[in-house]
């Protein structure tokens, strides 16, 4: 990175109560990164009540690099290229074993301490990082493998951070993350496909446009079709099967840390119900979870936690298309 690099842009900075010289400026900073995470709309709240009180604080300084590397990389002005390039500058500084060179953003001085607590590797953040560096040049993925790839960058860095979290090391339970992870990115993918037309990006495979008969043209023009609709059947298909095989990670978890994890994947696919149910049309408008939908989940995971029975009932794991009264009844 260059000097003009450097003095050409500037990092966005949350407002902050106390100076960097206040003994409660670590604690701020912390609070920064929890009301960044309050003031973000996602389909589910990072670090719920499920989670245990003293883990909470921790994972909003993991979410505040994360949001804030996304922002930069989706909608900062200016020089993004630079802008990540300073954002990666201050993860080193939590790296960093001289004085001098500590970290100053906010957020990484909480994060700094996360990392420290639970030592915690630097190679899931750079992914992040590099993820947002690939977005700026990269729009389209020509196969399935290469977006699973583009997970591997986006998405997987996430739950492994989380497991750091809890001192989970088996690179056997952080590939089951992987899985869980990338299926909520999918999700995410197929739920955003009308917002990243905006910005010009599509995440289905082009090779899937072509065997469904699907330009990308029509995704543009926002012309759906019979064809449309089973590509993203398809696409919806392959993302629950990936829900379907990392949930055995459950099994490895510890109560409370199960909980959120059964909280996120069940949201992961009500959203391919969300989608299932406007038969597929994420060309018209973004699929959502209710505010009703979202407090069922949640109450519903609470008290199967409480009762000690599994997380998520079987019939999440059906599509909506196909979900009878029988699966329903198994769910008693």
């Amino acid at each position: 990175m260059t000097q003009s690099a450097t003095s050409a842009v500037e990092l966005p900075v949350p407002h902050m109560e106390v100076g960097s010289d206040s003994p409660d400026y670590l604690e701020a900073t912390f609070a920064a990164c929890q009301n960044l995470t309050k003031t973000h709309y996602e389909n589910f709240n990072v670090g719920s009540r499920l989670l245990p009180k003293h883990l909470r604080k921790h994972f909003y300084s993991i979410y505040a690099f994360s949001r804030g590397v996304d922002d930069l990389g989706d909608e900062a002005s200016g020089d993004r290229f630079a802008l990540l390039d300073q954002w990666e500058s201050e993860l080193d500084a939590c790296y960093s074993p001289s004085p001098s060179s500590q970290p100053v953003h906010p957020y990484f001085v909480a994060l700094a301490e996360t990392i420290r607590i639970f030592d915690i590797p630097a190679e899931p953040f750079k992914r992040l990082i590099e993820a947002n560096r690939r977005d700026q040049t990269i729009t389209r993925h020509k196969s399935y493998e290469d977006v699973l790839e583009y997970c591997t960058y986006s998405a997987n860095p996430v739950g492994r951070l989380v497991l750091f979290l809890s001192g989970i090391r088996d690179p056997r339970l952080h590939e089951l993350a992987d899985k869980t992870c990338t299926a909520l990115q999918l999700a995410n993918f197929w739920q955003d496909l009308s917002i990243d037309i905006e910005i010009g990006r599509i995440y289905v495979p082009l090779e899937d446009l072509e065997q469904f008969g699907v330009s990308e043209q029509q995704i543009t023009d926002r012309q759906y079709d019979e064809n449309f609709q089973n590509l993203m059947k398809y696409e919806v298909d392959r993302a629950r099967q990936l829900f379907i095989d990392g949930y055995s990670l459950a099994d490895h978890l510890d109560s409370t840390l199960r909980s959120d994890f059964a909280l996120f994947a069940h949201g992961g696919l009500e959203i391919l119900k969300a989608i299932e149910r406007q038969n597929y049309n994420v060309l018209a408008s973004r699929p959502r979870i209710s505010k009703f939908g979202k407090a069922k989940i949640f109450a519903s995971t609470w008290l199967r936690a409480k009762l000690g029975i599994s997380l998520i009932p079987k019939s999440a794991f059906v599509s909506a298309t196909r979900h009878t009264a029988s699966d329903a009844k198994q769910d008693a």
